[in-house]
């Protein structure tokens, strides 16, 4: 009887972890309005997504395939985050044009940069197509499963009708229990307008990236351009800019703690029903095995990157992204140590066994599948982080996949300009001397840290890191790929082109290329001794979390289940919010540019400061954008439940105003997205106060707040 009570007593704290009001990432389709209204919500869920007439959906869209951006005035004009458009800042950027570092702001539309390639995804409907899709499944396993539902989807792609610039994607949620069909429509002439220099847009950099309090002004403006009847087109002189069914109307109303805030937009991808082993695996063995590869990668770039600032400008924005997971993964483990993530599941998966015993099994098998999967998951985490980050290896990598094409009769000439235009566009911002250090650093870290039968012939001789730099070097110089060498007279890095004029040549030439065979060494041997087994038990890790996830939800009915994130459109809900995360130390909600000039380091890397922004601060020039303390807002945090791709997600208040643009997650919360604890986990926004303000007083570009609707 005793046991039983304390087991009681234990199982409580966990069973109300999950039924907890925040959190969560919900269909727009399928939103619990009551909730939302209750919490303060004043405008209806038709309000927010409605396929039928003028919705917020309709100011949403999904920016270049990653992150999220929202339209704020009838003139097409897009909001998004600085970090979100580095790619495109960068690639207009030259040492004696440095966009990056003196910010842009086209004086009228027809200084607007285009941007080839990039596009925006608005979503024009959701539906649910469950049946459809899992049509004739009931008893299939994997592999004809997979083959009869691509089949479905296809079949029910084909019996749409849509028009020539629209698109069908068939998402699986719930691990494949539910099917939602998404109509899209893709606009390609998209310009960039305006940005402030990195030391508003990246104040902080990679000290300040994932922790609060923040002061960054992480946000850049792009334009939607179409042709002349509104609908989308390829880039063209003679296109206009894009006339929206909605946009947001932007608020410049003070904050307070507790106010209602919604977060609309793309969260990339979450993993809230994992099993308790799957979150310990990832806590003690993978999150650090990848921190460790970038650990290293990061630390050479830096020493490079801050002493030539032509390295400075081409691995900018690659930096920035190997950065982001890294610190994301650090704070990831914190969390899921303080938050005692894993404790919390296995007592979830007590409470879950006591109501249906069935569910015993299926956490025995998960157990057995994750431990026997342990160390080729460890050597896939290692392995594939090694091989991203040594771009030496990476670039190996796609001449492997060329020749492998090549002599599979699987490469047509659209095919090699395709390559070619990618690796032109690599090479741009490569330096084969930066990378060959990088490269003989990770090898190291490779040799060492991996089991000796997942490990080449003879890798042993790269454990001594500073014994590896040398002969990396010389290979280095002698190899076509990193375009030291030559072939066919020409550098591939330098005239692809010529290079590539004789395929059979180039082809020969790289087989015997050293670090091409350095690769395909490395590659062969995880190939041989790590894949397939891990690829075999994650098909069958897949197949049971499916069965774990369709159990919970058939279980526990006292908790409200939304689907991982996957890239799909999805609304969260909370409250403006500080945080206590630790012993003693309490945040508030609200950051000030006060905090700006307090972090001011004059020269710095991270922490520089525009002189207009300091005068600006100095003669407390704010116009309408200061709050009621006098200063102006520049970050606040919510209880929001966020992830990578909610970056540039629109913030809007309980009426549906814009109130703040969505750029990160607090520290002490990244665990978020495996295990949301409402202790911890805020979204980091930039205040449209702020926002506003650096567009007029900074930038003096008043031309954009004329097209925008101010709420004041």
């Amino acid at each position: 009887m005793t046991k039983k009570i304390l087991l009681s007593v234990f199982l409580l704290p966990a069973t109300m972890a999950f039924a907890q009001q925040y959190g969560g990432m919900w269909i727009p389709t399928e939103l619990n309005e009551k909730e939302m209204k209750d919490l303060g919500m004043k405008i209806s869920a038709k309000d927010i997504f409605n396929p039928q007439k003028a919705s917020i959906k309709d100011a949403v869209v999904q920016f270049n395939g990653g992150c999220t951006a929202e339209i704020i005035s009838p003139k097409g004009l897009l909001l998004t985050n600085h970090h979100c458009g580095y790619g495109q800042i960068q690639a207009h950027s030259t040492v004696e044009n440095d966009l990056l570092s003196n910010g842009f702001w086209a004086k009228n539309m027809t200084g607007e940069l285009p941007n080839p390639g990039v596009t925006v995804d608005f979503i024009v409907d959701i539906k649910e197509v469950t049946n459809q899709i899992l049509e004739g499944t009931d008893k299939l396993t994997e592999p004809e499963l997979s083959k009869q539902i691509a089949k479905n989807i296809e079949i029910y792609k084909n019996s749409q009708k849509i028009e020539s610039y629209q698109s069908i994607s068939v998402k699986p949620m719930y691990y494949g229990n539910k099917y939602y069909a998404y109509t899209i429509e893709t606009f390609k002439d998209i310009r960039l307008v305006g940005a402030p220099p990195q030391s508003i847009g990246k104040f902080g950099s990679d000290t300040d990236n994932w922790v609060w309090p923040r002061h960054t002004g992480d946000f850049s403006m792009f334009r939607i351009y179409a042709d002349k009847n509104n609908k989308p087109a390829e880039y063209s002189k003679d296109n206009v800019p894009y006339v929206p069914k909605h946009y947001l109307p932007v608020s410049i109303k003070d904050k307070n703690e507790n106010d209602f805030t919604f977060v609309f937009g793309f969260p990339g991808r979450t993993t809230e029903y994992l099993p308790a082993i799957a979150v310990e695996k990832i806590m003690t063995e993978i999150d650090p095995a990848r921190i460790a590869v970038r650990d290293v990668a990061l630390k050479t770039l830096d020493e490079k990157m801050r002493t030539d600032n032509a390295t400075r400008i081409k691995y900018a924005s690659k930096y920035a992204s190997v950065a982001n997971y890294w610190k994301k993964w650090i704070g990831e483990v914190e969390g899921l140590k303080k938050s005692n993530a894993v404790q919390k599941k296995v007592m979830y998966e007590g409470s879950l066994v006591s109501k249906n015993h069935e569910i015993k099994s299926t956490i025995d098998q998960l157990n057995k599948l994750y431990n026997d999967q342990a160390p080729y998951a460890l050597n896939n985490a290692y392995y594939t982080e090694v091989i991203r980050n040594a771009e030496t290896l990476k670039l190996a990598g796609d001449y492997y996949n060329y020749i492998s094409a090549v002599e599979a009769g699987r490469m047509d000439e659209k095919g090699i300009t395709s390559l070619k235009n990618r690796l032109s566009s690599f090479y741009k911002d490569y330096s084969a001397e930066l990378d060959a250090k990088v490269t003989a650093k990770l090898l190291a870290l490779y040799a060492n840290k991996t089991a000796s039968q997942f490990l080449p012939s003879g890798f042993d001789k790269y454990k001594n890191e500073a014994q590896n730099i040398q002969p990396i070097e010389e290979a280095s110089k002698n190899s076509i790929i990193t375009g030291r060498a030559t072939v066919n007279g020409a550098s591939l890095s330098t005239d692809i082109d010529k290079a590539f004029s004789n395929q059979d040549k180039l082809i020969k030439t790289l087989k015997k290329d050293p670090i091409y065979q350095l690769y395909v060494s490395m590659r062969e041997t995880y190939m041989k001794t790590a894949d397939p087994q891990f690829t075999s038990l994650q098909t069958k890790i897949d197949a049971l979390q499916k069965t774990f996830m369709a159990q919970q939800i058939a279980t526990d009915k006292d908790r409200k289940f939304f689907p991982d994130a996957n890239s799909t459109l999805r609304v969260t809900y909370g409250k403006i919010k500080g945080s206590s995360p630790r012993d003693a130390v309490s945040y508030n909600y609200q950051t000030y540019l006060a905090g700006v000039i307090e972090k001011y380091i004059p020269g710095d890397y991270e922490f520089d400061v525009p002189k207009k922004l300091i005068d600006l601060y100095n003669k407390k020039d704010y116009g309408i954008y200061k709050d009621k303390t006098g200063d102006v807002p520049v970050g606040f945090t919510a209880t929001n439940h966020t992830t990578g791709g909610n970056s540039g997600s629109p913030a809007l208040d309980a009426h549906g105003n814009l109130i703040g643009l969505n750029f990160d997650r607090q520290w002490e919360g990244t665990m978020s997205d495996i295990n949301y604890d409402p202790r911890f986990s805020r979204n980091i926004m930039v205040d449209t106060k702020y926002i506003l303000f650096i567009v007029d007083k900074f930038a003096d570009s008043r031309w954009l707040i004329d097209e925008m609707k101010i709420v004041k």
